[in-house]
């Protein structure tokens, strides 16, 4: 037997519908994974609006999920049934007790990081990774700035951009989320109705910052400019308060010959050698204890119209996961 959330329909949580669908065969080049955990990501929300599109309809959302492969199709060789698993990208399908999945996608868990740290992780560590050390790479004694950082990304990039040598500026809608920013490393919160350059330019003396790492997109983006050095970079790896369009790019020769970016995990995973390799290099910032995934909320899977409530409300903290 084998049940998941399944969308008929895009719009609102409740399209989402817990229902009970047939347990896939692995073909050739795949993987049968049982989950023990699923990740939940604000893309999964981006899905279920129709903001991306799904290949078909119904769909079962969900990028990241954790647990034991079951059975392997033919030709793959590097896994075998039983083996802990992890996977952060791919085509969606993880909200499902179990599922199928293109084995080059999934990484061998190590003995020492649980499922559902696993589930908690993995796509919002890579893509932590690739923001801090490939996007642009954060050198000591450099200030930057990170959106969002109470949220499960936000988290995770302000601990690993003090390990690595940066004074961390963040943002946050509450007092409480101020407080889980500090205690995670972060040298300064600006409240997200303060005035976000005139507080940048305070702390930074006039310098300003040489990077913004932005997944609110349209109700930051001007912001996020105006508190940009000359030559700065604006990460925008997000769209939690909709899509930026329209962008006249005069603006930026006007703001300081700025450049702007929007990257995607899926571009820097592309190839398996660097999906293996920036795993590890999370696995080993993890296991070091420089950056540790708080798992804030578990919902089961069932209920996860609830947990998407939860976090498009803005009422969850660090990661969320959903239990099958």
């Amino acid at each position: 037997m084998n049940h998941a959330i399944r969308l008929h329909e895009t719009g609102g949580p409740e399209k989402l519908v817990w229902e009970e669908v047939p347990l896939p065969s692995p073909k050739p080049g795949e993987a049968l994974v049982r989950h023990a955990a699923i990740g939940l990501n604000f893309i999964d929300i981006y899905f279920r609006t129709g903001l991306y599109k799904a290949p078909a309809m119904p769909a079962v959302i969900g990028m990241e999920g954790a647990g034991t492969v079951e059975a392997v199709g033919e030709g793959v060789t590097d896994l075998k049934p039983g083996d802990r698993v992890g996977y952060a990208m791919g085509p969606i399908g993880a909200y499902a007790e179990a599922r199928t999945i293109r084995a080059d996608l999934l990484v061998k868990l190590p003995s020492d990081i649980p499922f559902d740290t696993a589930a908690a992780m993995l796509l919002q560590g890579l893509t932590a990774q690739y923001l801090l050390r490939r996007t642009y790479a954060v050198k000591p004694g450099e200030t930057i700035l990170v959106h969002a950082a109470a949220g499960g990304v936000g988290l995770i990039l302000v601990q690993w951009a003090k390990a690595l040598g940066a004074t961390v500026i963040g943002t946050v809608s509450t007092e409480a989320k101020a407080e889980l920013a500090r205690s995670h490393g972060a040298d300064h919160v600006i409240l997200s109705s303060d005035d976000l350059p005139s507080r940048v330019s305070e702390i930074t003396g006039g310098a300003r910052l040489p990077v913004v790492y932005d997944s609110i997109g349209r109700d930051t983006f001007t912001a996020s400019l105006d508190s940009l050095a000359p030559l700065g970079l604006l990460v925008s790896y997000g769209n939690a308060s909709g899509p930026v369009t329209g962008v006249d790019l005069g603006v930026l020769a006007a703001k300081g010959s700025l450049y702007v970016t929007r990257p995607t995990l899926a571009t820097y995973v592309a190839k398996r050698a660097d999906l293996l390799a920036m795993s590890e290099e999370l696995f080993d910032v993890v296991r070091s204890g420089k950056v540790k995934i708080g798992i804030n909320q578990t919902f089961p899977l069932k209920d996860a119209a609830d947990a998407h409530r939860a976090l498009e409300g803005r009422k969850t903290t660090g990661s969320t996961v959903l239990i099958p």
